[in-house]
């Protein structure tokens, strides 16, 4: 009757801290989704990994960036345990989300702590062209990206910037000796992309840079 009545608490506490991990768990995705950094600070403090990841493999740093949520992502960037450099299941890293969402002041920190500017495939300069700001692809350009990386298509960042990404970004790619000659797998080129998205001036100006 002993052993039974053991068994029972045992099994009885162990529900209970499993409850309490699920519940630390949600409250942790939903305080960085929300921009909650007093509850994550907290959850922090009582020993919740920074690094955790989702339940779709998304790392917290990189969903804090995905989400906007600047508060958050300055306290995730504390911990001395955090890695600022781990992918999700698509690759993706915090710095890609960063250079998309046009976040300069986060590329720069990133980068400091380790983040690698360059990639296999799609990169953060991909990611940088396609979003909405020239000052992060000049960043990234002054920290050593490959210009004409291609991604696993054979597409590179002027294409992206050529199509998603605004003039800055072209002119800035272009200044930096991006070749406005090369194509991808569809055979399209930069000026290509920017025609098809209607913007034949923009193409014409890519189109006079390879003469």
């Amino acid at each position: 009757m002993r052993k039974y009545i053991r068994y029972c608490f045992y099994l009885i506490l162990a529900i209970g801290i499993s409850a309490a991990r699920a519940g630390a768990f949600e409250d942790f995705f939903k305080g960085v989704e929300m921009d909650q950094a007093d509850t994550v600070g907290v959850l922090l403090q009582r020993g919740f990994d920074p690094n955790a990841t989702d339940a779709q493999g998304n790392p917290a740093l990189l969903l804090a960036l995905k989400n906007e949520s600047p508060k958050v992502f300055r306290l995730l960037m504390t911990p001395p345990a955090i890695k600022v450099d781990p992918a999700n299941v698509h690759g993706e890293t915090p710095l890609m989300m960063a250079a998309l969402r046009g976040e300069v002041d986060a590329c720069r920190l990133l980068i400091e702590r380790g983040a690698e500017v360059n990639r296999e495939g799609w990169t953060p300069l991909h990611y940088a062209a396609s979003g909405p700001s020239a000052e992060v692809v000049k960043l990234l350009i002054a920290r050593g990206a490959r210009i004409d990386s291609p991604s696993p298509n054979g597409t590179t960042a002027l294409m992206m910037a050529a199509r998603y990404g605004n003039e800055d970004s072209v002119l800035a790619l272009l200044a930096a000796k991006a070749d406005p000659g090369l194509r991808n797998e569809r055979a399209m080129s930069a000026a290509d992309f920017a025609r098809s998205a209607g913007r034949d001036k923009l193409a014409d100006r890519i189109e006079q840079s390879a003469r």
